[in-house]
């Protein structure tokens, strides 16, 4: 399995993006977001992503260096048309765009639709926990995606819907970041690189019974994942249900629906920032984080577990291990970039 510096991979992804004819400062943001998914241990949001966007941009499915379009603008609200660019530049425009928003008013909402693969949601909190300010964020997959099966079900029917809500501390945000199924699709499809299987509780196949094998989303007969929460999976599959009829129904995209492929192409995203000075004041805002957060960590722990672990601590932990050691890309998925590289004429980093 090779293994690269965050630099190395960063460049040599950006290089990728560039041979694919994107201008190179939208490059830079990809590359940068998709390796720094890598580092906080979302593998399945890094760089086994390069070959499909540029699949996609081959294809003219993601087109480079298009504009975001504002369609109804308020002084809170912006509802903007991502014109198929690539998620992470088009998420990061509406961003700029909100955050003064929610500075003078306190609060300020923007959605995407025809938009690309926004990668990792939680960078997106951690984003606006520099700006002092916390974030509700959700996607669905534009209508496509619907690898989820409701309870006792045995098609799909919603993608898998992901949502994430951070808090900005005195230190480190505190950030939750998860999909309504029971693992997020990419990590399916990471599974299924690596040749591996996938965890008990992830999939169903064709017939709804558990099944471990990750082809079963790729290959017919199709299987499904399963929403989130076991013996309760009617609670993440109505989170999820709630959130794609939110992401598509406010941004002007699409929710679930037969008429589109399934095989997700990109996101209609809902994003809400809330600045606590104009509300309760910044000041007591980071002194009730702050407290909760440590008044948490310390709660006493069962046998065999060292230190209670907030939301983020993972991809923190993950990250610091990662600087050092470097990210391991697995064989399968390296062989993919190998022949995106290939293709596109672009040397290997040595």
């Amino acid at each position: 399995m090779p293994t690269f510096t965050a630099p190395t991979l960063t460049t040599f992804a950006q290089s990728l993006f560039e041979a694919a004819r994107v201008p190179a400062s939208d490059a830079g943001v990809v590359a940068r977001s998709l390796v720094e998914a890598n580092l906080c241990g979302h593998d399945s949001h890094g760089v086994m992503r390069v070959p499909q966007y540029i699949d996609f941009l081959r294809k003219g499915t993601y087109k480079p260096g298009v504009p975001l379009t504002p369609m109804s603008e308020t002084p809170a609200v912006l509802a903007a048309d991502a014109n198929w660019g690539l998620g992470q530049v088009q998420a990061y425009r509406l961003l700029d765009k909100l955050v003064p928003k929610a500075k003078m008013l306190g609060v300020a909402a923007g959605t995407l639709r025809n938009c690309g693969h926004v990668g990792r949601l939680g960078e997106y909190a951690e984003f606006a926990a520099k700006e002092k300010m916390a974030l509700f964020a959700a996607v669905n997959s534009h209508g496509s995606g619907r690898r989820v099966a409701p309870p006792g079900g045995i098609e799909g029917r919603i993608s898998t819907n992901p949502i994430c809500i951070g808090a900005p501390t005195s230190g480190d945000p505190v950030v939750i970041d998860f999909g309504t199924s029971a693992a997020a699709e990419g990590k399916v499809r990471a599974q299924f690189q690596k040749k591996q299987p996938c965890p008990d509780g992830w999939l169903i196949d064709h017939t709804g019974a558990p099944c471990t094998d990750p082809a079963v989303l790729y290959n017919e007969p199709r299987g499904n994942l399963v929403p989130f929460g076991g013996s309760q999976a009617y609670k993440g599959f109505g989170l999820g249900l709630l959130l794609d009829l939110l992401c598509g129904g406010l941004s002007g995209g699409s929710c679930s629906n037969p008429s589109l492929p399934l095989p997700g192409i990109g996101n209609a995203a809902v994003f809400i920032l809330l600045n606590p000075s104009l509300f309760g004041g910044a000041e007591h805002f980071l002194k009730e984080t702050d407290g909760l957060s440590a008044y948490v960590r310390s709660c006493p722990t069962t046998a065999g577990i060292a230190a209670i672990t907030l939301p983020g601590d993972p991809e923190l932990l993950s990250k610091a291990c990662r600087l050092v050691e470097g990210i391991p890309v697995p064989d399968g998925t390296w062989e993919l970039i190998e022949k995106t590289a290939r293709e596109l004429n672009v040397a290997l980093p040595g």
